[in-house]
């Protein structure tokens, strides 16, 4: 069977539902060669209009529905359907998708709802030649089979000329219905004419009712405004003194509106002077704010410097404490140093008093000291005393 990308459109429309004659298939013949190609020809009547989903299949004989196909190919919309030669059509079934049996088959034209528009005669798929095939018969057998070839033949022929007379009386009550569905359509439209000339006579007759009434309606109004007239004349006289005493109060208005346009004018110029001080007091209000941004920075720039100032100044009473806490460890370790020296001067016997030199005090100067020593070098003088004493042994 044909792989296609999807299903052509079945019904399970019986055959007594079907319309055979609407497509005519040509050139059947009674055997195809299996293996080869087939191509089915087939004509399009005058009153059959083909459509996208159409389709020919081939049928076994005896199928019930269009859902027992063999295979099918989808049939080729002709450009022009009037034309005689686009009604002349033909598709080609591939030998692959072709059945392998002797079996009786048919082409089928089949529309896009699923209804049979056009069947052809019978066929096989078989060899043509079977004249290798050797056949013993008798003569009896030979002329029983030539009898029954031959009330075959004349019985398709019968077949073929019923069909063509079917064909042809088909045709033509086609032409007919088609003649009286035009006679048909002729009538109602001159029905409908004669139907909507009745309605205008009849919508004549009403509207001349209604004009007869409008006309009793309008004279009974015409009445009316007679009388309203002679209302809206004395009204009108009245409107008029009325409208001469608006006529004076506009002149006063107007002589009012030319007074207010003058203060007007000198509102406006006063406003321009004022105006002209609200910009100037704008500018200065903005150059004080520039003055007092610069001023805002000045004094944080002054912040900033008194905030590194008073670190600075911590910094340096730290370094103070610490230096003080120096000196006084080192006048402690001096004062040791001179009680350590008196204890040596008393050991060695001499008067520390009485030293040609002494050793200089916290408060006197330094000058030509040691400057690892903080009271200079205590034993500079005693060496030299020391080297003019004699020495004693103890």
């Amino acid at each position: 069977m044909e792989d296609t990308l999807e299903d052509p459109p079945t019904s399970a429309v019986l055959l007594d539902h079907c319309h055979f004659s609407q497509v005519i298939f040509n050139n059947v013949e009674k055997f195809y060669v299996p293996g080869g190609d087939v191509t089915c020809y087939y004509t399009l009547t005058d009153h059959f209009i083909p459509r996208r989903k159409d389709w020919i299949g081939i049928f076994r004989v005896g199928w019930k529905t269009t859902r027992e196909y063999y295979t099918f190919m989808w049939v080729a919309l002709p450009t022009d359907v009037k034309s005689e030669l686009t009604k002349q059509q033909e598709v080609q079934f591939k030998a692959y998708y072709l059945p392998k049996d002797d079996e009786y088959y048919q082409f089928c034209y089949v529309d896009q709802d699923g209804v049979v528009r056009g069947a052809s005669i019978p066929f096989q798929f078989c060899p043509e030649n079977e004249e290798d095939i050797l056949v013993v018969t008798t003569q009896g057998e030979v002329e029983e089979i030539e009898q029954h070839n031959s009330e075959l033949c004349k019985e398709n022929q019968e077949l073929k000329d019923s069909c063509v007379s079917l064909q042809k009386q088909n045709s033509d009550m086609q032409a007919e219905l088609q003649k009286k569905q035009e006679e048909l359509e002729t009538l109602k439209s001159i029905n409908k004419k004669l139907e909507q000339k009745v309605k205008e006579q009849d919508s004549r007759e009403a509207e001349l009712l209604q004009l007869k009434e409008q006309n009793q309606k309008i004279s009974s109004e015409n009445k009316k405004m007679k009388v309203r007239v002679d209302q809206l004349q004395a009204q009108l006289s009245t409107q008029e003194k009325e409208m001469e005493k608006l006529v004076q109060g506009n002149q006063d208005k107007t002589e009012q509106l030319e007074h207010l346009k003058k203060e007007y004018g000198k509102l406006f110029l006063s406003l321009t002077e004022q105006w002209e001080c609200q910009k100037t007091l704008k500018q200065t209000v903005e150059e004080l704010k520039q003055k007092e941004a610069t001023a805002t920075k000045k004094q944080q720039e002054l912040t900033d410097q008194n905030f590194d100032l008073s670190k600075r100044l911590s910094e340096n009473k730290i370094i103070c404490d610490v230096l003080q806490k120096e000196k006084q460890n080192l006048e402690g370790e001096n004062d040791i140093l001179k009680r350590e020296n008196s204890r040596m001067m008393s050991y060695m016997g001499l008067d520390f008093d009485s030293l040609p030199y002494q050793v200089p005090t916290s408060e006197q100067g330094g000058a030509g000291q040691s400057p690892g020593l903080v009271y200079g070098n205590p034993y500079s003088a005693l060496q030299q005393e020391v080297a003019h004493l004699p020495i004693r042994l103890c």
